[in-house]
């Protein structure tokens, strides 16, 4: 049991951290910043803007919560390990 929890607290820090950098990538292939790389806005005579923003908040939430969610992952390893014969 121990194993398996300690297994599974540090497969959810790693999946937690690659979903923010995920998430990180995602907001920065779609801000204003992308408009300098459109061959299209390039062509004289035209304007490109940036009109608007989509919220990304519940995505930012959603990276708060996986966090949270491996510290009550890593204070289970505590409990599991006081009920394994590991310790003295």
């Amino acid at each position: 049991d121990l194993a398996i929890t300690v297994i599974t607290a540090f497969l959810w820090l790693v999946s937690t951290f690659a979903w923010a950098k995920a998430l990180a990538d995602i907001k920065m292939s779609t801000g204003a910043s992308i408009i300098p790389g459109i061959e299209s806005c390039k062509a004289p005579g035209t304007t490109c803007r940036f009109a608007s923003v989509t919220s990304m908040g519940t995505l930012n939430v959603s990276v708060v919560f996986g966090l949270l969610n491996m510290v009550l992952w890593g204070g289970n390893i505590w409990f599991v390990y006081k009920d394994t014969n590991l310790r003295n």
